[in-house]
């Protein structure tokens, strides 16, 4: 299996995912999303709102990938985030439009990249202004890792909360292979 295959198929689970979390955390008052549960972001609202916040900011810097702009073009044209912890969107129901909007993007975006665009050495800085320069690949598996990790976050919440929002593996995504 490619490399982008693999990434094809964390797209996927990441869209799978969020729709479990939201789907779930549809299940609470506005006022529990937003409740204080002494989480890194405090919230679950805050929590989802933090992943879409990571997400923009890592998708604006792949924009900058040459191969990447058409793919790319409508998130990077997204105003920037102006901290990690910004609440983008107080309403579940349009945090949750645009995150399905967002992971539409990202798996278009992963199923157009090569495995020659995943070498490419990215330029960028840091939310603190530090230069960076690193593989693309690398950057990639880092981004669905801080999807992940965080997920992990709020389906904790969640379930706190009283919430289920069941399976959560990556196993679950992994296709079946058949002997030859």
């Amino acid at each position: 299996m490619r490399m982008k295959d693999n990434f094809v198929l964390l797209a996927i689970y990441n869209q799978w995912m969020n729709s479990k979390v939201y789907e779930g955390a549809g299940h609470l008052s506005s006022t529990d999303l937003a409740k204080d549960r002494g989480a890194f972001f405090g919230s679950i609202l805050g929590t989802l709102n933090h992943i879409l916040v990571a997400d923009t900011v890592w998708l604006k810097r792949f924009a900058a990938h040459p191969s990447c702009l058409n793919s790319l073009r409508d998130v990077a044209e997204l105003q920037n985030p102006t901290s990690p912890d910004q609440i983008v969107f107080h309403d579940l129901g349009r945090l949750s439009e645009h995150r399905i909007w967002l992971d539409r993007n990202i798996i278009n975006w992963v199923a157009a990249l090569s495995e020659d665009d995943l070498g490419f050495i990215l330029n960028y800085h840091s939310i603190e202004g530090f230069p960076a320069k690193k593989r693309y690949s690398s950057l990639v598996l880092h981004f669905f890792n801080h999807q992940t990790h965080h997920r992990g976050q709020v389906s904790t919440l969640l379930s706190q909360a009283g919430v289920d929002i069941g399976v959560t593996d990556l196993l679950a995504q992994i296709p079946e292979e058949s002997h030859v």
